[in-house]
């Protein structure tokens, strides 16, 4: 098992195959799984100054699809699970997110809360394309603010 994870680990290095390390990381780090991204962007990107632009890209696509993946976690959960006793703040949450819609979701980039947000935006059948939409906004801004603000905090090369 130890020999897999390494040879995992050594696949998945960076920068010799940054972007598609990001890709997979931004993915992962946008299902429910606890996790972080913005590391590996960083990381990319302090090793690579030319990569900025195509590393914010490839997170927000990466991090947009594991939202999407996300949304039909939701779906599927409400379509296993259809009725639900809610309790007092659950039912002023779904009402949020029913006033708000798809608009809800370009606040996917949120820790916490914005993973699940995007399961609870396919439980409530939310539509796809523009909860995708929104999404793909919010992760956008959240990588090209934090990658910018991480470079100008910390601006020597490694």
């Amino acid at each position: 098992m130890d020999a897999w994870f390494d040879s995992l680990l050594g696949l998945l290095a960076l920068p010799k195959v940054g972007l598609s390390t990001v890709f997979v990381v931004a993915l992962v780090s946008a299902t429910l799984l606890p996790m972080g991204s913005e590391p590996a962007v960083f990381g990319l990107v302090k090793l690579n100054p030319d990569l900025f632009w195509p590393a914010v890209l490839v997170a927000t696509a990466g991090n947009t699809v594991g939202g999407a993946i996300t949304w039909w976690m939701g779906y599927g959960a409400e379509r296993a699970y259809e009725r639900y006793a809610h309790r007092q703040a659950e039912v002023r949450a779904l009402r949020w997110l029913e006033r708000f819609g798809a608009k809800a979701c370009l606040l996917a980039w949120l820790p916490l809360v914005g993973d699940p947000l995007c399961a609870v935006a396919g439980w409530l059948r939310l539509p796809f394309w523009p909860c995708l939409l929104y999404m793909a906004i919010g992760k956008f801004a959240r990588y090209l603010t934090m990658t910018a603000a991480l470079l100008w905090w910390f601006p020597g090369r490694l």
